[in-house]
């Protein structure tokens, strides 16, 4: 093999040279990879480096003529086609950088114990021509349907991540609630911690009474893992006295934030199995005035409805989510027009 000079990639910006290398050569091992950086063999843009050295899209790597292992064989691997059709069908809108799907009910977006379908795994079913799968911006509970973000390389997931971490994704969530919050409109503001079950240091349990468990509570001030969390809410419809719809902008990004924020207002989301078992005590708990018929399906009702953020490239990515099956069903059973205006739209950023 001769001297042989490599540009690199965008999707390859900001990946240490060793990393890079494993990427490009795998037949190369680290021990020879060290040996030629020490003795300055390879270069960047005609300087000496390090293994560690960050590399930035559009330098030159110069990698000298190289003792290459034997590759190991590399496992078979067969796309799932039943991946790739779903896949496919969820795309809200698409371009060469990401994508944008629709996550339906009830499909988890990363894998656990005992999961065997997610939308990370089903991800692999889409490489591209150089075999890197697209990466998860975000996630959304298993339950909560919706706008859900997709980078199709991984220097495209980390521009997006740093626009969530800024807070310049503008989200909008749309629910059913239990009975109808008073005032109308308001702010959420309140501490979340992790409750018994969801902190890895805890006893050992079952999946299952793990499950039942793990839910964020209320917490104040000071508490050990609080942090802030903030949700503006409108109220868009209701069926008075027993359900509304509301239109929720959360401003931080906190787990279950939205469905412990509308349980902590007395109002949990409609088919919540975590935050809307109220406890026996609770004189709510059986108000017939607050029941909601039987027709409605006890689903979580919530749907990550739309996403506004500037896109990377330029421009605006604005996407918006139709309702799942089950919510639409229950906004016909209220008589809910999906066409309404939105007054969460003016809420604050």
């Amino acid at each position: 093999m001769s001297v042989q000079t490599y540009e690199v990639a965008e999707d390859e910006d900001g990946l240490r040279l060793d990393r890079w290398f494993k990427r490009r050569i795998p037949a190369l091992s680290l021990s020879h990879l060290n040996k030629i950086v020490r003795t300055g063999q390879v270069r960047v843009d005609g300087a000496r480096v390090k293994t560690a050295t960050r590399l930035a899209q559009g330098q030159n790597v110069r990698v000298p003529p190289l003792n290459l292992e034997a590759a190991p064989e590399a496992p078979v691997f067969r796309i799932s086609e039943e991946d790739q059709r779903d896949l496919r069908q969820m795309i809200l809108f698409e371009d060469k950088d990401l994508m944008v799907l629709n996550k339906p009910y009830g499909l988890a977006v990363q894998g656990g114990s005992g999961m065997r379908r997610h939308i990370d795994g089903m991800l692999a079913s889409l490489p591209n021509e150089r075999g890197d799968r697209p990466v998860l911006v975000h996630r959304l509970d298993r339950d909560t349907s919706g706008v859900l973000l997709i980078a199709k390389t991984r220097k495209m997931a980390a521009d997006l991540g740093e626009i969530f971490r800024s807070r310049q994704a503008q989200k909008i969530y749309w629910a059913l609630v239990e009975g109808v919050p008073k005032p109308a409109q308001g702010k959420i503001s309140l501490f979340l911690a992790k409750g018994e079950g969801m902190d890895a240091r805890g006893p050992r349990r079952s999946d299952e009474e793990r499950a039942s468990m793990e839910k964020m509570r209320v917490a104040k001030h000071g508490d050990e893992d609080a942090q802030h969390s903030v949700t503006y809410y409108a109220t868009v419809d209701t069926f008075s006295p027993r359900a509304a719809w509301l239109s929720m902008k959360p401003i931080t990004g906190r787990t279950h934030q939205l469905r412990a924020h509308a349980e902590a207002i007395g109002h949990p989301i409609i088919g919540d199995p975590k935050y809307g078992l109220r406890p026996k005590t609770d004189p709510r708990r059986n108000d017939p005035l607050r029941a909601i018929p039987e027709t409605i399906e006890r689903k979580l009702h919530l749907l990550a409805r739309r996403l506004v953020l500037p896109h990377p490239r330029g421009g605006v990515l604005d996407v918006t989510a139709p309702l799942p099956p089950h919510m639409a069903n229950s906004f016909e059973t209220f008589g809910f027009d999906v066409k309404q205006y939105d007054p969460i739209e003016g809420a604050p950023e």
